[in-house]
């Protein structure tokens, strides 16, 4: 027994607790014993104060707005977003598929649709966030003029689509750059930075460009450049577009005009002949105006003026050749050097005197051999001639071309008034429409010859100052008209046929080719109509001018001439009737005379036997 008690003993030594140090913890002073009724141990201050505190730890949301969110955690399939608010948001990941590094802690925008749907959750939306800030961004860009950045995304009728923050624009193709666009499909999927130049509020769509902000950096340049410009400053410029009348250079961020009179010395028919696109070249200043951004650039001022270098050697007298390069009325220009031209008038073509036409004569390009006339080397002036390199054909024309002497010659040109002729090179002459014929008269020299004929002439006169020739045609033959005075004398007949007329009269055409005019009153024929062309009538000469080659004949005036003889002779008849009767009558009353007197004798005889009775 001693021994279980010492065992028990020794068993409370060991069950009872150690007393260990004691730790003072919060709320010690706690007043247990105070009463449970359910009242504050707080002021009515520190209530309202404590409520405050605690909600300014809430945001205080509101619908149809864009919040920060935080990203709380993301799922395979959605986002959890922490917007401070008494629940937290969740969205699909497809909604973050523009960020592919998401992760949590990162701010998003959000769009609050609604506090609390019909569970009790907060619905939110980051797509229409990202249209609304798109659209303000939009808004702002047009109306302060910042810079949007998007996307092309694809190519429609007359532009390119531009995702610009998830909202579609269009980019009209005019608007792409400052120098025209052919291949819309090289700008899909680029991104790009566009300024925007036209909004509608209603359908929330937009006009963007990208040419504005190319242009808008060109203007700085320009503006840069054109204040440091100088007359005769030297620019490197790059040939950006080439015209008829010239070329435009870009001078780095200006352009200047490079007219073709500016490019060569020498004339050019297009700038072509020199310039090509994309072309580096060095170009002086001539004239700028800052108001109007215009500069006007020289290349061939560059180089001193080839007159300045033309070589001493030539002067006048001296052969020079080269090639036509402009073809005027009065002559044509030739290209000596590149700079240098000279003038081969009309009139230094050849020693004829033949009018030559100088656009029938020259060609543009064409080769010649000329001597130098005149030379100003002040004035730069140069007057060349071709004829001066042969001899002058005039030097020997009258004993060569006498006067009153035969040649046939080749018809080199009509004119209303006459034929020239060329006999040689250089000598030749005219025969006047009148010389043509003795019996003919031409409207046109084309009615009776045309060019390439030959014709025989008689050299009439030689005038050596003016080097013309008179000549004439019809001086070959025998002067006719001595004959016709004799054999068409004022007053006779003759049957002719009409070969042209018009409203003052006819010419007719009389025996041995003779023509003759009978007024338009003289061809009435007796039934009081007008003759036509080809009608054979008989005409009266009633005027013969042996000078002046004409004739006159009516038609008319030999009517009245048979009517006049018709009634002489029907007169004449009648007197030779009534004389004839006259002198019946006579014969005839003497013999009634008789008879009658008888017969009174045989009345009396009656009388008197009636009385008896």
């Amino acid at each position: 027994m001693p021994n279980n008690e010492e065992n028990n003993e020794n068993l409370v030594e060991e069950t009872t607790p150690v007393q260990e140090p004691q730790v003072q913890v919060n709320h010690d002073d706690y007043d247990w014993d105070a009463s449970d009724k359910t009242v504050l141990p707080y002021s009515e201050q520190e209530i309202a104060d404590y409520l405050v505190q605690y909600e300014n730890t809430f945001t205080f949301l509101k619908e149809n707005e864009i919040v920060k969110a935080k990203v709380s955690h993301i799922t395979d399939n959605d986002v959890v977003l922490d917007v401070n608010y008494k629940s937290d948001g969740l969205l699909p990941l497809s909604e973050f598929r523009d960020i592919p590094d998401l992760k949590a802690g990162d701010t998003v925008d959000v769009y609050v649709e609604n506090q609390e749907d019909e569970r009790g959750q907060l619905v939110l939306s980051r797509r229409k966030a990202k249209l609304l800030r798109a659209w303000e961004a939009i808004v702002d860009s047009f109306e302060n003029g910042t810079i949007i950045q998007g996307t092309v995304v694809s190519k429609t009728k007359g532009g390119l689509i531009v995702d610009a923050g998830g909202l579609e624009t269009f980019l009209p193709g005019s608007q792409i750059d400052i120098k025209p666009i052919i291949d819309y499909d090289s700008y899909v999927g680029k991104t790009m930075e566009f300024k925007v130049v036209k909004i509608n509020e209603k359908i929330k769509n937009a006009v963007v460009s990208h040419k504005a902000l190319i242009e808008s950096d060109l203007a700085e340049q320009r503006d840069t450049i054109i204040a440091s410009l100088e007359k005769g400053q030297v620019l490197e410029g790059i040939v950006k577009n080439i015209t008829d009348f010239g070329a435009f250079l870009d001078l780095g961020g200006v352009d200047g005009l490079l007219y073709i009179t500016d490019i060569s010395w020498g004339r050019i028919n297009h700038p072509n002949e020199v310039l090509e696109l994309n072309q580096k070249i060095s170009v002086v200043v001539l004239e700028f105006n800052e108001d109007k951004k215009r500069i006007s650039l020289g290349l061939k001022q560059l180089q001193p003026h080839p007159w300045e270098v033309l070589d001493a050697e030539i002067k006048e007298g001296s052969p020079v050749k080269g090639k036509i390069v402009n073809i005027e009325d009065y002559g044509a220009f030739l290209e000596v050097l590149p700079g240098v031209e000279g003038l081969i008038h009309v009139s230094e073509v050849s020693w004829s005197n033949q009018p030559i036409n100088a656009r029938n004569f020259f060609k543009l390009g064409q080769e010649f051999e000329t001597k130098v006339v005149t030379i100003d080397r002040e004035s730069r002036k140069m007057s060349l001639s071709l004829k001066q390199l042969t001899e002058d054909p005039w030097g020997e024309v009258e004993q060569k071309y006498a006067q009153g002497t035969k040649h046939t010659g080749v018809v080199k040109n009509l004119t209303p008034y006459g034929v020239f002729l060329e006999f040689e090179e250089g000598i030749g002459g005219m025969v006047h429409i009148s010389d043509l014929s003795w019996t003919k008269r031409f409207s046109h020299p084309s009615d009776y010859t045309k060019i390439g004929e030959e014709m025989d002439v008689i050299i009439l006169d030689i005038d050596k100052e003016t080097r013309k020739l008179s000549l004439g045609h019809k001086q070959v033959e025998e002067n006719p008209w001595d004959t016709f005075e004799n054999i068409f004398p004022e007053g006779s007949y003759h049957e002719a046929t009409i070969i042209r007329k018009d409203d003052r009269g006819a010419i007719v055409q009389l025996p041995y080719g003779l023509e003759a005019f009978a007024p338009i009153k003289h061809i009435k024929k007796e039934d009081g109509t007008t003759a036509g062309v080809d009608d054979v009538l008989t005409f009266k000469v009633i005027e013969f001018n042996r000078d002046d080659k004409r004739i006159i004949v009516s038609h008319s005036r030999y009517l009245n001439d048979i009517q006049k003889e018709a009634d002489n002779q029907v007169r004449s008849e009648k007197t030779k009737v009534r004389k004839e009767t006259s002198q019946a009558v006579k014969k005839t009353q003497s013999n009634v005379q008789k008879t009658t007197l008888g017969d009174m004798n045989i009345f009396n005889e009656l009388k008197d036997k009636l009385n008896e009775e």
